[in-house]
């Protein structure tokens, strides 16, 4: 008795075509990429006062962190107090805004040093931010 060959007969081997799983992989890929939500973070952990007028500011180019120690962040880099001005001037557009992120326990003649700085810099959109109260 013969037997037939299963597969072909020209002695080709089969191969795995692995342009759809390619397809895929590109189209989750992209996928996650659109839907990542890219929130500019100050690089330190703060705990920002309450107020129940605070509204959102999606449009902040450059965030500024200042944290209960005194310590000044630009953009996850610790900056000292008297190069605040240029560093953030150097990051904003001119028609961009800054969000200064103060600690609940930073002192306010602090926060009022680095809004003159910054201000001094030639940057007018400044907004200090605060979590809305839950009342």
């Amino acid at each position: 008795m013969r037997r037939r060959r299963l597969g072909a007969d020209d002695g080709e081997a089969s191969e795995v075509n692995l342009t759809p799983m390619l397809d895929v992989v590109f189209i989750m890929l992209i996928f996650f990429i659109v839907t990542t939500s890219f929130i500019k973070e100050s690089g330190v952990e703060i705990e920002r006062p309450e107020s129940s007028a605070a509204t959102p500011r999606p449009d902040a180019q450059v965030m500024v962190a200042i944290t209960p120690e005194g310590a000044v962040w630009v953009d996850g880099r610790a900056v000292d107090l008297h190069r605040v001005g240029s560093e953030v001037a150097g990051l904003v557009s001119e028609d961009g805004s800054v969000v200064i992120q103060a600690d609940r326990e930073s002192t306010t003649g602090l926060l009022i040093e680095v809004m003159d700085r910054i201000r001094e810099a030639g940057v007018e959109q400044m907004a200090v931010a605060a979590s809305r109260s839950r009342s």
